[in-house]
């Protein structure tokens, strides 16, 4: 996987490599804004992070981090793709933004480990947990100023529910992601 599927030079695979990206976007934009509200946290659980890391491994880091930017225009501009049907700047920069922004940065991160250890699983695991770590510090910081607490206590609240979850999430991605990037070569 040492190139994106937007390296394919010639004018047909062009075509073929939009196609995928809208239709990746598409899915994290129909997927992300299903979310289940926490009573003690402002954080919803969602797949969206899911999506992001079944998208890197389709796409390659490029293709990816675009899907997730225009994930986060999308929804910038009022579409409902965020959590719990929500759009607007709003919402970017509410409690959760930062997490938000975040996933560019668990896109680029896993994107380069999966392109510099093409094929090692554990590269790619080692790539999701730092694009996650990299995504739950902008989180948490955000969500610390916003809330006017501790960077500890937003981490209690902002983090540490969604561990267990985010942990079967990348062993997930790790097993259904080559495969499904193999169905999308082979199309």
């Amino acid at each position: 996987m040492k190139n994106d599927v937007t390296s394919i030079p010639d004018h047909k695979h062009q075509t073929r490599q939009l196609v995928i990206i809208s239709l990746m976007t598409a899915i994290i934009c129909i997927i992300a804004p299903f979310s289940v509200p926490i009573p003690m946290s402002p954080v919803p659980l969602s797949l969206t992070n899911f999506m992001i890391f079944i998208t890197v491994y389709v796409l390659g880091i490029r293709s990816a981090a675009f899907c997730v930017i225009l994930y986060l225009i999308l929804g910038a501009v009022g579409l409902p793709v965020f959590s719990s049907f929500s759009g607007g700047l709003g919402k970017l920069a509410g409690p959760t933004g930062g997490y938000l922004i975040g996933f560019i940065f668990l896109a680029l991160i896993q994107g380069l480990f999966i392109r510099l250890f093409s094929g090692n699983t554990y590269a790619a695991i080692l790539g999701m947990i730092l694009g996650m770590t990299v995504c739950y510090i902008f989180g948490t910081a955000w969500l610390a100023w916003q809330l006017g607490q501790s960077f500890t206590a937003s981490l209690a609240i902002g983090v540490l529910p969604y561990l267990p979850g985010d942990a079967a999430k990348i062993i997930a991605a790790a097993i259904a992601g080559p495969k499904l990037r193999a169905m999308v070569l082979n199309i």
